[in-house]
């Protein structure tokens, strides 16, 4: 993510479009991208719309070690500038926190919103990391959202250091996902990645994205 706030994709591999399919979706394209100068390689075309929109589910984990090395104020910052771009594209939205002993609906799903900055700054972290909460609320959620708009394509990321005992299983209701891992160092488990390979999910680690400064 880069000073701008633009999200850039952390996925690496190739969709099944192909390059010249479809309108460049510029989120992904600034995701690939990464700090590096913008080339041909980094594009990434959205599929032939199949439906009204896309939902972008982020669960973002808020438990006690996220607080370390100032791992939540940077999901807040990846989490603000991915509502800015969400807001231009006139995509939607939800977002659930997870901490303690239970997972919290922070946003409904809807249509991204502008200035988010107070309600993203007020989301604090303690205590353990109740992971599969997070995924059963995801579920009842998206559930609902995909009886309302059954042709909306549903994206879920998590935000996770991935710091807990049991990984869940994985999301039903997404059409795809992301697990962004925010354990680094020398002491980090690799659990993120063993979560993404069970969730045949995409990977990335938190350090590669240059996220704005938090508010």
């Amino acid at each position: 993510m880069g000073a701008g706030g633009r999200l850039r994709n952390p996925t690496r591999r190739r969709r099944s479009a192909g390059h010249g399919e479809g309108r460049i979706d510029w989120v992904r394209t600034l995701l690939a991208k990464g700090p590096a100068r913008l080339c041909r390689t980094h594009l990434r075309h959205r599929p032939p719309p199949a439906g009204s929109l896309t939902l972008h589910c982020l669960l973002l984990d808020c438990s006690a070690s996220m607080l370390r090395g100032g791992r939540l104020a940077r999901a807040k910052g990846l989490l603000l500038a991915w509502t800015a771009a969400l807001y231009r594209r006139r995509e939607a939205l939800a977002v659930i926190g997870f901490a303690g002993e239970r997972a919290l609906l922070l946003q409904p799903p809807g249509k991204a919103v502008a200035f988010n900055e107070r309600w993203i700054a007020a989301i604090a972290a303690g205590g353990a990391t109740p992971a599969a909460a997070a995924v059963a609320l995801a579920d009842r959620v998206l559930a609902q959202y995909r009886r309302r708009a059954p042709n909306t394509r549903i994206a879920l990321w998590l935000l996770s250091d991935v710091r807990f005992a049991y990984l869940p299983p994985p999301p039903q209701h997404a059409d795809h996902s992301t697990v962004i891992d925010f354990d680094e160092g020398p002491r980090a488990l690799g659990r993120a990645l063993h979560l993404a390979r069970a969730w045949n999910a995409d990977y990335v680690s938190a350090c590669t994205l240059a996220a704005p400064r938090s508010r």
